[in-house]
């Protein structure tokens, strides 16, 4: 009998960690091109794990919608939760929530404001956003030198004003032109549009129409960069008078720096991002350890580099 007793014990122990995990997830978006790729990451490293099933649910945007999502996941009685937030300065609200019922939860790709005070079992997994605009800027100062340019205009194409991954971007982007090296680029214009494609070409549109002159583009994703093309050739506009440059190497900003419509992008890795926080999400629900924050690097992407990423997002 003790033998059995044993033998079960061992048993229990070896499989504890195969038991069945219910992950709640609650999207930003699902409209998105570059979140679409961190879902489906997210998705595809979830069935290559015994047991462990996701619950992924769209915040469309809205706040209070992503509130009672998470609120939901609380009352079902999830494992863990994962949250790709709406708003990254309205987190704290949701960290009570998991916290108070004692439900691990982790931040993926956008960075909550919360993310130095993030009460236990919660943790951040995404990266250095102000890399991204960094990055970026220095591959748009080098281009337009090597294009003889001793003085320079650029617009801004920002994301939504709410998110800190915009404001980390765009001033990463301003650090680098407030530099000796690249000082002679000044911004002629700065507004949101909201990383939509669309809302950047009637951005841009507008600005040409005004008589904005600008020798850059400066975009805080690949989607309204695509956009800022759309614009530049329905008004006749030669693209290899302007150096454009987005950011996270979606399939469709590749293709776009391939074709030759873009000259630049930062490589954000969605699939790294998405695995990773349900790795972490795994690893806190089993009590075991993990950093409060898991930065995953940004990568320039150009066209001599070009093939080195077409198979990554």
């Amino acid at each position: 009998m003790k033998k059995f007793l044993l033998t079960a014990a061992c048993i229990a122990t070896v499989s504890g960690p195969a038991l069945a995990e219910n992950i709640g997830v609650s999207m930003a978006a699902f409209d998105d091109n570059f979140l679409t790729v961190l879902r489906n990451g997210m998705s595809d490293h979830a069935k290559t794990l015994d047991g462990v099933t996701l619950q992924i649910e769209d915040a469309q945007s809205d706040v209070g919608k992503q509130q009672n999502q998470v609120d939901n996941f609380i009352a079902s009685g999830v494992d863990a939760i994962i949250v790709n937030p709406v708003d990254t300065d309205a987190t704290a609200a949701l960290s009570a929530a998991a916290s108070n019922a004692g439900i691990p939860l982790i931040y993926v790709n956008r960075q909550p404001a919360n993310v130095d005070a993030l009460p236990e079992k919660q943790a951040f997994v995404g990266s250095l956003e102000h890399d991204a605009g960094r990055m970026q800027g220095e591959e748009i100062c080098k281009q337009l030198k090597a294009a003889g340019k001793t003085e320079a205009t650029a617009v801004i194409l920002l994301g939504e004003l709410s998110n800190q991954a915009s404001r980390e971007r765009t001033q990463g982007f301003k650090d680098v032109i407030a530099t000796d090296d690249c000082k002679f680029i000044t911004v002629a214009e700065e507004q949101t549009a909201n990383w939509q494609r669309t809302q950047a070409t009637d951005l841009v549109t507008n600005w040409m129409s005004a008589g904005t002159k600008f020798d850059a583009i400066a975009s805080n994703n690949d989607e309204m960069a695509i956009g800022a093309v759309q614009a530049l050739k329905s008004a006749g506009t030669d693209l290899g008078t302007v150096v454009i440059g987005g950011v996270d190497a979606t399939q469709d900003g590749l293709a776009a720096l391939a074709s030759g419509d873009m000259d630049l992008t930062v490589f954000q890795d969605a699939k790294g991002q998405g695995a990773g926080a349900l790795d972490t999400a795994l690893k806190i629900a089993k009590g075991e350890s993990v950093d409060s924050k898991v930065y995953i690097p940004f990568q320039l992407v150009t066209k001599d580099n070009l093939g080195d990423f077409t198979a990554k997002n």
